[in-house]
């Protein structure tokens, strides 16, 4: 099966209530051509709803939504040419996997034998070509969801949607399928909207994501500026792990400085901010921990403190430390004969200003 033709989706200033309930708010968006762009949130927060939106299953009360540059706000779904992954897979259990693959083409009304070039050359791309006999009973949740996927590409749709396909998965096969899933997307070349709710499937496979909540887009970006440099509290507390400290903002030199209870001044690398209440966020895996009697680096700012709870994750081993009447979460690399530190043992926490992000929304 060749590349698929790539195209471009504009969401324009979308809202949707429910009665006098508001699910989507003024949501814009653009998707570049062959993107794969995920849509990030906890449940309630609207991506489902706007996924099944640019489907046609739902109808906004205003906005535009532009598919390869033709307005399909009003088109119905059997016309829009997009294929959907469902969180079920929604297989027909009485039907064959070739059946279920042949289904969207037999509905199109093709030619028997472009039928069966297109559904052989569906389930070669998923890995299934040996299959096509057996009946969704009969095959694992991980066959099943590339029976799903290929049901989808055989009618080479010009948007592919899904909607948490992994979330039935083992947590092992999960991961395997996310990989499988990001090589195909990349050999076809389809843009791909994807919807979840775990941020690690997120952040691991798409080229942008959108973090929504309450029905508000809160930040569009890379994986990575999501997770270094984030546009407000929520984003900060959803994607990862993170040390939220209160405090004040105000002018030093040529820059800003923080000052808070736990943590004392840190000068920021920030040329300006408004002064006055504002909050920094620290990453856990940007923290140093070193034992009390260790000579520090000056360039970061130290505290002391008592580890309070030691938590071992394989690759890294988390610390709670107890600064003052602030608890700090500091997550330090674990290679084996290296020394930890026990639960009671004073410790120096150093924090290096260049990884403080300084939120004030």
């Amino acid at each position: 099966m060749d590349a698929m033709q790539k195209v471009k989706v504009e969401i324009r200033n979308v809202s949707l209530a429910y009665g006098a309930t508001p699910v989507l708010r003024d949501i814009s968006v653009s998707i570049a051509p062959g993107e794969f762009f995920a849509l990030l949130g906890p449940s309630g927060s609207g991506k489902s709803t706007l996924l099944r939106l640019i489907a046609g299953f739902n109808q906004a009360q205003s906005g535009t939504i532009i598919i390869g540059g033709e307005d399909i706000t009003r088109v119905p779904p059997w016309q829009r040419n997009i294929g959907m992954v469902f969180q079920n897979y929604a297989l027909w259990p009485h039907m064959t996997v070739n059946g279920n693959v042949a289904f969207g083409l037999v509905e199109r009304r093709l030619p028997r034998e472009v039928i069966r070039e297109k559904v052989a050359a569906a389930l070669e791309l998923v890995g299934l070509r040996d299959y096509g006999e057996r009946r969704p009973g009969q095959l694992s949740g991980g066959q099943q969801q590339r029976v799903a996927l290929a049901r989808t590409i055989a009618i080479e749709p010009k948007v592919l949607l899904l909607d948490e396909p992994l979330s039935n998965l083992d947590a092992k096969l999960r991961v395997h399928m996310r990989t499988e899933l990001l090589a195909l997307q990349r050999k076809l070349g389809i843009t791909t909207i994807f919807v979840t709710h775990d941020q690690e499937e997120a952040l691991s496979i798409s080229d942008r994501v959108a973090v929504l909540d309450g029905g508000v887009i809160q930040q569009i970006g890379t994986p990575m500026e999501l997770y270094d440099h984030p546009a407000n509290r929520f984003i900060a507390n959803f994607v990862g792990t993170i040390n939220l400290l209160k405090g004040k903002v105000g002018p030093a030199g040529t820059g800003v400085a923080f000052d808070s209870h736990a943590l004392g001044r840190i000068t920021l690398p920030q040329t300006k901010a408004a002064a006055g209440d504002a909050e920094i966020a620290i990453r856990p895996h940007a923290l140093t921990l070193l034992a009390s009697g260790d000579n520090t680096d000056a360039g970061q700012v130290w505290v002391e403190g008592t580890v309070a709870e030691r938590e071992f994750l394989g690759e890294f081993v988390r610390y709670t430390v107890r600064v003052g009447d602030t608890d700090l979460i500091a997550d330090q690399p674990h290679y084996s004969g290296h020394p930890i530190h026990v639960p009671g043992n004073r410790v120096k926490v150093g924090i290096n200003p260049a990884q403080v992000r300084l939120l004030t929304a």
